[in-house]
């Protein structure tokens, strides 16, 4: 690989020279990741992770704008302002795709563990972190760095923690890294039982019954994962996580005191400021899910922490579609119908 050991001269290599694929390849077979890099001193990043020329002419940096992503509290869920928090979540799903909530019930010493468990497992000794390595999409838990490695036009700033469950298939405890264990295992049913109470609340903005979602088992299937963004030498030449919209039916984000993540609102990027206790909500505009993205940092390393809930994992498949009772003259289908396994194999896993 292309880097600069610190006390070491910057070696470049002449472009009609350079080997793209030498070079992720090299970098995947360390099996260490971006930590790695960083833990070897590099004092520039390499070829694979600098985006593309037209990319690096934007300004990454939010300009001063009026925009704030909305910020909803569920603290009366289950009283008598149910109705007002159901208008205001079908107000920012319509409109921004994108919302944080607090007082949602996960107490903050969960969400505060779940953090500290990510960075144990990363920081902790990088033989035992290979151990986890692989590309295997079928393995239920594993580490790597850019599940795209090898089809994105650039590498992100990041490692992950891929976690695949499902109501059906609890993790055995032995399945888990003991660095986060734990920490993972009550955080799983934390936001698992958030993730019903948002499907419930959608149905209702959606003028359905409340479980309607539900039944249709959009939470049947959710997959965990764990991005650590490791300090960058040079974070204006990358991305920790580039622009990209989820296919999941819903998202819930936990994500560090850092901050770098933006969301794209009337083609303005906006910073979506963590707020202690918060929670990042993931839904979908009136027509297409929301593009967001993570900034590279010379700080860090961030966390964060991404359940995507993807729909059932059942065999037979079950095939999902636009939604009867809401199809009218007025609102046509814009999506055609589909099984969940013929998408998650290329899901974006980017959070």
């Amino acid at each position: 690989m292309e880097v600069s050991v610190a006390g070491e001269p910057s070696t470049q290599t002449a472009s009609t020279g350079y080997d793209r694929a030498q070079e992720l390849k090299a970098f995947d077979d360390t099996k260490a990741g971006v930590k790695g890099l960083v833990d070897a001193g590099i004092l520039n990043i390499p070829r694979i992770f600098i985006r593309p020329s037209d990319e690096l002419v934007e300004e990454l940096n939010c300009q001063q704008n009026s925009f704030q992503v909305p910020l909803i509290d569920l603290d009366e869920i289950k009283g008598s302002n149910r109705e007002e928090i159901v208008n205001q979540i079908r107000t920012a799903s319509e409109t921004w795709g994108f919302f944080q909530v607090v007082n949602h019930g996960i107490p903050l010493k969960v969400l505060e563990d779940m953090i500290q468990g990510v960075r144990d497992f990363n920081e902790q000794d990088v033989e035992m972190k290979k151990q986890w390595y692989s590309r295997d999409q079928m393995k239920r838990v594993r580490f790597s760095s850019n599940f795209d490695l090898y089809q994105s036009r650039t590498a992100n700033w990041r490692d992950s923690l891929i976690l695949s469950c499902s109501v059906s298939h609890n993790f055995d405890p032995q399945e888990l890294p003991a660095a986060c264990r734990e920490t993972t295992l009550g955080y799983i049913k934390h936001v698992r039982s958030l993730g019903d109470t948002l499907f419930e609340i959608i149905s209702e903005a959606l003028g359905l019954k409340s479980e309607h979602l539900q039944d249709m088992e959009c939470g049947g299937a959710s997959t965990f994962v764990c991005h650590y963004y490791p300090p960058c030498p040079e974070p204006e030449l990358t991305m920790g996580a580039s622009s990209h919209s989820d296919p999941a039916f819903l998202t819930i984000l936990l994500q560090d005191q850092t901050g770098g993540l933006q969301v794209l609102h009337q083609n303005q990027w906006v910073d979506v400021n963590p707020i202690s206790g918060g929670l990042v909500v993931i839904s979908n505009e009136k027509l297409k899910s929301v593009d967001h993205r993570v900034i590279a940092s010379g700080v860090g390393p961030r966390v964060s922490v991404a359940c995507f809930f993807a729909g059932s994992d059942a065999v037979p498949p079950r095939l999902y579609g636009p939604i009867k009772e809401l199809i009218s003259e007025e609102n046509p289908p814009l999506y055609q119908t589909f099984w969940c396994q013929s998408i998650l194999p290329n899901m974006q896993l980017r959070g």
